[in-house]
């Protein structure tokens, strides 16, 4: 069949059975979006390309599938990079399409013309300068492949306009063979029989449950597998979800912006299980002295993780899913009964002290607790609602506050701490799961990045549910100015914020502002009464610390 690369990438994107796709058009995307006129993928226009690499993400998090997103040449392709990186840090399946200038022209620095596929090597997982219309079926069939198998990431594809209108004769492969890119998904024999070997002689392990845990959907066994053998588990900030929130065995989330009892768990375990995790600095800034005392097991389909920030004793390779059902198989109930009733009592008691600190009404003339307000808008969230975070002070008291009660009901920017991921992640989400409640926690400085989406949220049509904690500071930045810098703080008062209310109205939602605890359960019942879009803003004392 003949057909233009532009039709033939609108085709291609049927047969993968993409229904949906985000984008900003631009002159040399152009082709494409003509040819889109004629298709039924349902096209999000955003307001800035950023946004529509982060709503692809928030998209790809809700349905497992990889998200789409498309910007033109130069800027437009220069705008969807933080969105590209952001998805890379945290294995979200992502297939980026853009423009670029004529074939003849590239590198002779044209009107938009830049490096795409340099620019983006280092943060995505391949990508592709398309130089011949007919390569496009195999191009794209190979890039969805990419994206979605082993451990997920963005594809990036730069299509010059040239291309996009050749004729090609369009024939779609059924099957992706690339040499070299053979994902290893089962775990090898002999590594999970010394994994249980291991499991039966500890006294005190613990679980690390990363975000590869959710992407691998092994969130069900790995729960089965910690009940039966009596371990804790402590999840990082992208594993948050992986073990049911209020599960007795779930000690919260480990790290400098974790919970107690998860961190003490892990500065006390004789064997660490990380699952899933990439042992990043914030989750584990001690590895090595763990390492020291603990024998470290490391499950991760990625080989280049293992090992990469600290000692591993049992590496494993491949699926966490297929690995953890293996081990379910072969290995019987440990002798932990004493170890999990002291996990369990450090966070009784944690959690009774922090009731006694003030998780409960304080004053108005302090403003709106944010840990009570997160914990109160938890337990009005059925099972199929979805969070979403910005990054900051807002984000770590969603993570401590908030109970996930299913895997992929917590979004955020774990990896790369992106600012303005999470309104337009929540844009994503919505429409990929359009009968769930989608809230989007955000601070006043974090959501003035991504502010414009709101126009995203009008066109579209949607609900999302919008609650900002206005401390009027970028909190974390000034938490660590106070603490390292002797107070001496920089450029992060924001005391002359717009009127978000009055913001809100203008694109014609509902709004409320509160600032006393008194006002949150009205506010919230208010805020959550339909699938409208809401916006909640909450005034919190500036000097609230992150934990």
């Amino acid at each position: 069949m003949k057909m233009t690369g532009a039709q033939a990438m609108i085709k291609a994107l049927e047969l993968e059975g993409i229904d949906i796709i985000f984008g900003y058009p631009g002159a040399a995307i152009c082709p494409f979006y003509d040819a889109l006129l004629d298709s039924e993928i349902n096209h999000v226009l955003t307001r800035n390309e950023q946004g529509a690499a982060h709503s692809a993400s928030g998209y790809a998090r809700v349905t497992g599938k990889p998200g789409v997103c498309v910007a033109t040449s130069g800027p437009g392709a220069t705008n969807l990079i933080t969105g590209i990186a952001t998805a890379y840090s945290d294995s979200i399946p992502m297939v980026a399409i853009t423009g670029q200038v004529a074939l003849e022209l590239i590198g002779r620095d044209v009107f938009q013309e830049v490096d795409t596929t340099g620019a983006t090597a280092p943060f995505c997982k391949h990508n592709y300068l398309v130089k011949n219309a007919q390569e496009l079926p195999r191009i794209i069939k190979e890039a969805f492949h990419i994206a979605s198998t082993g451990r997920p990431g963005p594809v990036v594809i730069d299509v010059p306009v040239d291309i996009q209108a050749q004729e090609l004769e369009f024939i779609y492969p059924e099957t992706v063979d690339i040499k070299g890119y053979k994902p290893n998904y089962k775990g090898h024999p002999q590594q999970i029989k010394r994994i249980a070997e291991a499991i039966a002689g500890a006294k005190r392990p613990v679980i690390c449950a990363g975000g590869g845990v959710i992407t691998a959907k092994a969130a069900g066994i790995m729960t089965e597998f910690a009940q039966k053998c009596g371990i804790p588990v402590v999840t990082t900030l992208m594993g948050i979800g992986a073990i049911q929130g209020d599960h007795p065995l779930n000690l919260g989330m480990l790290g400098s912006h974790g919970v107690f009892a998860a961190n003490y768990a892990v500065n006390k375990t004789d064997l660490l299980i990380l699952i899933g995790a990439r042992v990043g600095d914030r989750a584990l800034g001690t590895a090595e002295k763990i390492a020291e005392k603990a024998k470290i097991i490391h499950i991760d389909i990625d080989p280049a993780e293992i090992g990469k920030n600290v000692s591993t004793a049992i590496p494993v390779v491949g699926d966490a899913r297929l690995i953890l059902e293996e081990l379910n198989s072969v290995i019987s109930r440990c002798e932990t009964m004493e170890w999990v009733g002291e996990a369990e009592r450090v966070k009784a008691e944690r959690t009774a002290g922090k009731e006694r600190a003030g998780v409960k009404e304080t004053s108005g003339t302090l403003g709106v607790n944010p840990r009570l307000v997160i914990s109160l808008l938890s337990g009005r969230l059925d099972d199929k609602a979805i969070l979403a975070t910005e990054v900051g002070q807002n984000q770590i008291w969603a993570a401590n506050s908030f109970i996930a009660k299913r895997p992929g009901a917590f979004i955020t920017s774990g990896g790369l701490g992106t600012m303005g991921y999470g309104l337009p992640a929540a844009i994503g989400a919505k429409l990929g799961s359009p009968g769930s409640t989608v809230v989007v926690v955000g601070g006043d400085g974090s959501f003035q990045m991504s502010m414009p989406e709101l126009g995203t949220i009008k066109q579209s049509k949607i609900g999302v549910k919008i609650l900002i904690l206005n401390n009027t500071r970028l909190g974390m930045v000034r938490e660590i100015q106070k603490s390292r810098y002797n107070k001496r703080y920089s450029q992060v008062f924001m005391n002359d914020n717009p009127d978000f209310i009055k913001l809100a109205e203008a694109y014609g939602f509902k709004a409320e502002r509160i600032n006393a605890d008194s006002q949150i359960e009205e506010a919230l019942d208010r805020f959550l009464g339909d699938d409208s879009t809401y916006l909640l803003e909450c005034v919190i004392d500036p000097e609230e610390p992150t934990i």
